[in-house]
Order: structure tokens, then sequence, then C-alpha cells
């Protein structure tokens, strides 16, 4: 992996994590047009720098994450679905995560749904919550189990698992947001731990550089993205989201149909 490569696929990083349209299937897709061999290093990167995006929420919002012990509590049980899961469909998991068919097909059933999201939750519907209870929670955190699938999008599976209890679009987007920081920081350990295990060594000089520059820029690109998209949210909706998913979706799966590589070197 070159150093362009490495800036390019910590762009896709940040600019898909928070949004609804799959990063971990945008990677995925990122290394195979580059022509990058998903070694075992690449495998580690595209984990590692998560914890740059990671670190975006934590600054945008700072004070949220000291405000009381039950924003935690709250997250805990939003968590925990996906983390008991997670563990025993861990190899499973692994075998999509090499499959751009998987990642097509679930970006353009995704995308069909996006387009009538808006409809099904309206946002100015005076009933809507503002704040979170362990109820929603744990509902927010089934839907997250849906986006152990590539190309589900954790983003839009915690959102819509937001709506459909009765959140505002903003709320069910921050709650979204928050949630990735102890989801992403658990998927990252893990992965981690599992590398260690099989002794392989990522700490030569040149590797914790390419590691170094994945995460600043996976940082900065996603506070952008997390702003950006708010606003965005707040005034659109979801429906162009869904068009997007769709074509690229689509898009996909007429070239795997053609046999016609995704690589472009």
């Amino acid at each position: 992996m070159t150093i362009i490569q490495a800036i390019i696929i910590a762009i896709v990083e940040g600019l898909t994590e928070y949004l609804p349209i799959s990063s971990t299937g945008h990677m995925i897709l990122a290394t195979s047009i580059l022509g990058i061999e998903p070694d075992d290093f690449v495998k580690f990167f595209t984990i590692n720098i998560q914890l740059g995006a990671i670190l975006a929420v934590v600054v945008l919002y700072f004070k949220r994450f000291f405000k009381s012990f039950d924003f935690y509590l709250k997250l805990f049980i939003s968590f925990f679905p996906a983390a008991i899961l997670g563990i025993l469909l861990s190899d499973k998991i692994d075998e999509l995560l090499e499959s751009p068919g998987t990642v097509a097909v679930m970006l353009l059933i995704g995308g069909v749904f996006l387009l009538f999201v808006d409809r099904f939750f309206n946002d100015k519907d005076k009933h809507l919550k503002t704040k979170v209870n362990n109820t929603n929670a744990f509902m927010i955190g089934l839907y997250q189990c849906i986006a152990m699938i590539p190309g589900v999008s954790r983003s839009a599976a915690t959102i819509i698992g937001g709506l459909q209890q009765k959140l505002t679009r903003k709320t069910a987007a921050e709650y979204s947001f928050f949630l990735a920081v102890p989801t992403m920081f658990g998927a990252t350990a893990k992965k981690i731990l599992d590398f260690h295990d099989k002794k392989l060594n990522f700490f030569s000089h040149d590797r914790i550089f390419l590691l170094a520059i994945g995460n600043l820029v996976a940082f900065v690109v996603a506070m952008f993205a997390i702003k950006a998209f708010i606003t965005f949210l707040n005034k659109y909706g979801f429906r162009l989201f869904g068009w997007y998913r769709i074509i690229v979706g689509g898009t996909i799966l007429l070239l795997l149909g053609s046999d016609m590589s995704l690589s472009i070197v």
C-alpha cells in the first residue's frame, strides 16, 4: 500500500463512516478499485483508521461524553447485542467482508428502503422525542446487529432504528454517532487482538507512518462529514442517499455480472 492509496482509503472512511451508505462496503470497493491486495496489513489498516473517525465524534460532542453515567448506560445497552453477536459470528462476518457481491446487493436493497424512509417516519410529527430512554437504546442496538452484513451501513441501521423508536432525525443521527464510539472501538480492539494472536508485525516505520496518516485523514474528514450530514439530513432527508446506494450497488452488480474487474490498475 502506498501513501496515496492510504490517504484515499482514509478519505473514504472519514466521508462514509457516519453516512447511511456503508463505510465498510465503500472501503472494500475502494481497495478493489485501487488494485490493493487485501492482505493482513490492509485489513488491519481499514479497521485501525476507524479510531480516527471515532475521535472526531468525541471531539465534536466532547461535553456530551462527560455529562452523566446514564449516557454511558444507554450506550452499553445499545452496544451489548452487537458485541455478543459479533463474537459468535466473527468468522462468518470476516467471510462476508471479502465479498463485493454481498456489498452490492445490500447497497441496492438498503437504497430502495431509504427512498421511502422519509414517508415512513415524518420528522414533523409533534410527538417525536429528543431524548433516548433505555428501551429505545436496546431497540437501536438490535437494529445495529443488521449492519454486521457488509453494505448495510451501521449508520443507516441505527438511525432508522432511532426513527422507529419515535426519535427526531437529529436525535437519531446524533445517538448513532455516539453509539459508533464503543461499537467501533470494540470491533477495532478485537481485530487488533486477533492479529496479535497471529503474531503479525505491523509496526515497521513505514507501516506506522501509514497508520498515522490514515487516522489523521479519517479524523479530519469525519469532522466535516458529521457536521454536513446533520444539516443535510434535517433539510433533505434520506432520499438522495437512497438513490446513491442504488446507483453504486447496481453498477457493481453489472460489472460483476459481465465478469469485468473492479480493479483499475
